[in-house]
């Protein structure tokens, strides 16, 4: 089983799994409808990956304002026309694969 699937797996428990590295476990607190601590996660740190699930969390709550503003923090794009599904599952892959 790959580490994707076995994060995907993941979803379906009460906690989250012990040795998450913490980029994923905001992206599980986040699918868990937990994003406050999602959100609590990524503002703790200082470096691409946070700054792009910062920027994705932003523009799940709706401010694309900020969310643009994480995105060129993490010297990304702002996802016109990506799902926020999309958006989510393609983080996680690139975490895991």
């Amino acid at each position: 089983m790959t580490q994707y699937q076995q994060f995907i797996d993941s979803l379906g428990q009460d906690a989250c799994p012990g040795g998450l590295e913490s980029c994923l476990q905001a992206l599980w607190y986040d699918a868990s409808g937990e994003w406050d601590t999602a959100h609590e996660i990524v503002q703790s740190m200082d470096d691409v990956m946070a700054a792009r699930i910062h920027a994705y969390l932003h523009r799940k709550e709706g401010d694309d304002l900020n969310s643009r503003y994480w995105h060129r923090r993490a010297g990304s794009v702002f996802p016109e026309g990506v799902s926020l599904e999309e958006e989510w599952d393609s983080l996680v892959r690139e975490l895991t694969e």
